[in-house]
């Protein structure tokens, strides 16, 4: 079983990425519509694979990325940074942050689906 943890503050991006993601062999999803929801989930649970956006009215993308990568049992978690800061500086802050793939919105279904199975199959 592969458990994803889609962290959005829009409930809507949350259940159009679980859609798209729908197609992964034996997935289960996790939802989180804040960086401190992400942070408590991140460290009571197991996950395979996080999508995260940046944009967050708590704790930032950012931030939630920093607090992962500083916890031994996560530092190899594949992070998916999904949002709509298309620009270059957001990109070099995220992957330096820790993340392991940088998407900017919108995407396409099949793109994000064949991201995560490559994410999750180790990738």
């Amino acid at each position: 079983m592969k458990d994803v943890l889609v962290v959005d503050d829009s409930k809507v991006m949350r259940d159009m990425i679980v859609a798209c993601l729908r197609g992964l062999p034996e997935a289960r999803f996790t939802q989180a519509a804040s960086g401190l929801e992400a942070i408590e989930r991140l460290s009571l649970g197991r996950f395979d694979l996080v999508v995260l956006d940046l944009n967050m009215p708590d704790i930032s993308g950012i931030e939630v990325l920093e607090f992962v990568r500083a916890q031994d049992n996560l530092k190899a978690l594949p992070i998916m940074v999904v949002t709509t800061r298309g620009d270059e500086a957001s990109k070099v802050q995220a992957l330096a942050a820790g993340a392991t793939l940088f998407v900017t919105k919108p995407f396409t279904p099949e793109a994000i689906a064949q991201d995560a199975q490559r994410l999750v199959a180790g990738g």
